[in-house]
């Protein structure tokens, strides 16, 4: 059977794949345009998983909020360049994960990964479809879903890279997008000192220990230098103790205050944080891609 151009063109416009990678799934299926969408279903889960060994960590966050402020999810999902981050397929992928969160409360990754998306489909099995469609390893590789009771729940994305999810005790939706804001610049690791671990301030207050031992000075003086220097510390840390960035002059715990509300909890996202990036020479990938085509 003679495969024609009008037919290659309605399975590209179904799939969005290429037109030889059209044409052979085409005659493959005798042209049979169903079979042939099976085809290439089949082909790109086998692309997919041989591409979930190799690093990605670029990407974008997602965020949605219900309506009434009560519920609210962040998502990251990586692939492995910039350009794909920001195509619409990417993109569109990305938004329906964290809807998928929002609407169906799952608690973890492999859950999420089963659960259909608004548009259908489950999440992995749209993943590995635009593993084959875009030629990149795609990740969904972390979450956080907020449920509120009295307060609200108020997002900040600054680009796509760098996401928080902050909680308050308070509906006051403009304090929370300046607390928001604060924390996707000045990176604070808790709400107050009594969150922060107690390994991490034994070993803050071993350093400063040594570093003052260093001077010579006597025993007294070295442990109010210690304290001091722990006080410093867990003001650069929390929250409530760093300097509020829109008015350096009070503390975020002060604003906080002067506003009657309080934070519960926040989450801050930051695209590829603790994802090793190897080291490659994009020229070189581009001509092997060449030979290889």
């Amino acid at each position: 059977m003679s495969i024609s151009a009008a037919m290659v063109k309605e399975l590209r416009e179904r799939t969005g794949s290429g037109m030889m990678e059209c044409k052979k799934a085409l005659v493959e299926a005798g042209g049979d345009l169903d079979a042939a969408i099976e085809i290439m279903r089949k082909a790109g889960l086998a692309k997919a998983d041989k591409k979930s060994s190799r690093t990605a960590a670029e990407g974008r966050l997602a965020v949605k909020l219900s309506a009434d402020g009560k519920h609210a999810a962040i998502a990251e999902i990586n692939c492995e360049t910039d350009f794909v981050a920001k195509a619409d397929d990417f993109t569109e992928f990305a938004d329906g994960v964290a809807q998928t969160i929002l609407d169906s409360g799952v608690a973890s990754v492999d859950a999420l990964l089963a659960a259909k998306l608004p548009a259908g489909g489950a999440v992995d099995e749209r993943r590995r479809e635009l593993v084959a469609k875009l030629g990149e390893n795609i990740n969904v590789r972390r979450f956080e879903r907020f449920d509120v009771g009295a307060g609200v729940a108020v997002s900040y994305l600054h680009g796509s890279r760098i996401g928080v999810l902050v909680e308050l005790t308070t509906a006051d939706q403009a304090l929370g997008k300046d607390v928001a804001m604060h924390i996707a610049a000045s990176k604070p690791i808790c709400v107050d000192e009594g969150q922060v671990p107690a390994e991490t301030i034994a070993k803050e207050k071993e350093i400063f220990s040594a570093q003052a031992e260093a001077s010579g000075k006597p025993a007294n003086i070295i442990e109010k230098m210690v304290e001091g220097r722990i006080k410093k510390f867990l003001g650069e840390v929390t929250l409530v103790g760093q300097p509020f960035v829109k008015d350096p002059d009070q503390t975020v715990g002060a604003l906080l205050k002067s506003k009657g509300s309080a934070v519960v909890r926040f989450v801050r996202f930051e695209v590829g944080e603790g994802i090793e990036k190897e080291e490659s020479n994009f020229a070189e990938e581009v001509m092997a891609q060449v030979r290889g085509s």
